[in-house]
């Protein structure tokens, strides 16, 4: 993801207009772009706030959400499953395919680890709080 400026360009920028000057002499006179100094202004207007907006999607909105639940009971319910097995398993229950790393993360996220065994396997649990 891009960086976005920083508020105190934003309040210089949106400060040289409202003094008098155009959007378009106060993107020269700062060094950025025309669009930036003409979104600003909108933005400022819009919202009262030249502040930028979030950036990147909600947490939890992913494709993945809904089938939360279904993914935790299952490492649950067999704890040594592999992350291949598991979306196997997703794809055949609920027809939604993802990556097994996209799953090892989702679960990372709610506290599991993966421990090694002796017999040279894994077991994922969850971390004691």
């Amino acid at each position: 993801m891009t960086q976005s400026y920083s508020l105190d360009l934003r309040v210089r920028v949106a400060a040289f207009v409202e003094a008098g000057h155009s959007r378009r002499a106060a993107a020269r006179h700062f060094g950025v772009s025309d669009s930036f100094a003409i979104k600003l202004l909108q933005r400022q207007r819009q919202s009262g706030s030249p502040a930028p907006a979030r950036q990147g999607r909600p947490r939890g909105s992913g494709k993945l959400a809904p089938y939360e639940t279904f993914l935790i009971e299952a490492v649950e319910t067999k704890p040594d499953i592999t992350m291949p097995e598991l979306a196997v398993r997703l794809l055949e229950d609920h027809g939604v395919a993802a990556a097994p790393a996209t799953l090892s993360r989702l679960l990372c996220r709610h506290g599991f680890t993966y421990k090694k065994t002796a017999d040279g396997r894994g077991v994922r649990t969850r971390r004691r709080a």
